[in-house]
């Protein structure tokens, strides 16, 4: 038994969610990711270890951020080829939970599982 059509409509929308939600987080950890004031005087030696800590902390979530608006990106391309739904490495389509989880997934739940081997 054939599957239902994929919503595109709806997928859209929940990609469009997660792009403004990431995006708003991203502008407001700005300020976390500016370089640490290393001067010995205005802090002792823990604080700006703490300080470098979470600034790298921050930069390394930003970095995945990043990663996942890339990936948003892409899947707002394959909406507009037709292809959202598809999976890119074997063409299989991806199961609708999937992508109800992660509507930016490229692939089907067999090609990632052997990805990951």
């Amino acid at each position: 038994m054939d599957e239902p059509e994929i919503d595109t409509a709806y997928f859209r929308k929940l990609l469009e969610q997660r792009k403004a939600e990431l995006e708003k987080v991203s502008e407001s950890g700005t300020e976390a990711r500016k370089t640490v004031e290393l001067d010995q005087t205005t802090q002792g030696r823990l604080s700006r270890i703490d300080a470098i800590q979470g600034q790298e902390m921050s930069k390394a979530a930003e970095r995945r951020r990043q990663l996942e608006l890339t990936r948003i990106q892409a899947a707002f391309k394959r909406l507009e080829e037709g292809e959202y739904g598809a999976c890119v490495t074997c063409g299989e389509e991806i199961g609708r939970k999937r992508l109800e989880v992660d509507p930016a997934t490229p692939t089907c739940i067999d090609c990632a599982e052997s990805a990951a081997r």
